[in-house]
């Protein structure tokens, strides 16, 4: 299923890094596409919303709602 967030508190490629890493702990065959400029993270996962969004927000990241 592919879901949308947008996060903020990404301004660089190792916050992409990281934003990648921890939703591929939770599901580590996740398609993870993020776009820094936009803030948007493109998740096709078969986890449910809020393991996603709490992958991000454990990290230090802000998703709107």
């Amino acid at each position: 299923m592919n879901q949308s967030f947008q996060v903020s508190g990404m301004s660089c490629d190792h916050c992409v890094r990281v934003v990648t890493q921890a939703l591929k702990q939770v599901d580590p065959e996740a398609r993870v596409q993020v776009d820094l400029a936009q803030g948007k993270v493109e998740v096709d996962s078969t986890q449910s919303r809020d393991t996603l969004t709490r992958a991000i927000v454990d990290e230090g990241f802000r998703v709107a709602p």
